[in-house]
């Protein structure tokens, strides 16, 4: 039995037998030929991805199949922490920030962009936290574009998690500890300014 369990404005994603299916789905506003030469290309990209981080020892979902405009990921049974890092007791909750620092700096040190860091693509299963949905990644050298992974973690922590985003993102970044991690945490000061005086 296939279960829709999340739709958002690139794909819908189906569970069955332990086995995710992301299926990119078309855009009407686009030419045909032009909406299927962008959809295999992100479903190649993000296999790509997967399959490169998966290799540097990454917690991420296994790649099972790739068809042109569906991936087939195995299924990570766990705590979204968009839903539930409010709940756990604070020591856990830094300890889990931590762990998601420390797994950005494993992808950032290989230039894996993930493009949408936040709470809602982090899972915490068994005590193990694992990123899911690289949709948006990308490979980059550049300190500017880790540097805006970081501001979109930051960011999600500000907005889902109030209480106490500011000591959530310290234990993030002592977690992501690298070579050029001081380099991009000051990068990411230049980012903050920009985005504050953009509207």
């Amino acid at each position: 039995m296939k279960q829709l369990i999340s739709q958002g404005a690139e794909a819908k994603i189906f569970l069955s037998n332990e086995v995710i299916t992301k299926d990119r789905i078309p855009k009407t506003y686009r030419h045909p030929q032009l909406d299927n030469l962008i959809r295999t290309r992100r479903t190649k990209s993000e296999s790509k991805l997967l399959t490169k981080a998966l290799s540097i020892k990454a917690n991420v979902p296994k790649v099972l199949n790739t068809s042109p405009f569906k991936i087939q990921l195995e299924y990570i049974n766990g705590d979204r922490l968009s839903e539930t890092l409010n709940s756990y007791p604070e020591k856990k909750q830094f300890q889990v920030m931590q762990q998601i620092g420390e797994q950005t700096a494993l992808l950032h040190q290989n230039n894996i962009i993930h493009g949408d860091l936040t709470t809602s693509n982090t899972i915490l299963s068994k005590n193990k936290l694992f990123l899911i949905d690289f949709g948006l990644g990308f490979i980059s050298t550049k300190l500017e574009d880790k540097s805006v992974d970081l501001h979109l973690i930051k960011q999600a922590l500000e907005a889902k998690h109030f209480q106490n985003p500011k000591e959530l993102f310290e234990n993030f970044t002592k977690g992501y500890q690298w070579s050029d991690s001081e380099k991009i945490i000051e990068r990411l000061k230049i980012v903050e300014k920009r985005g504050r005086y953009k509207h």
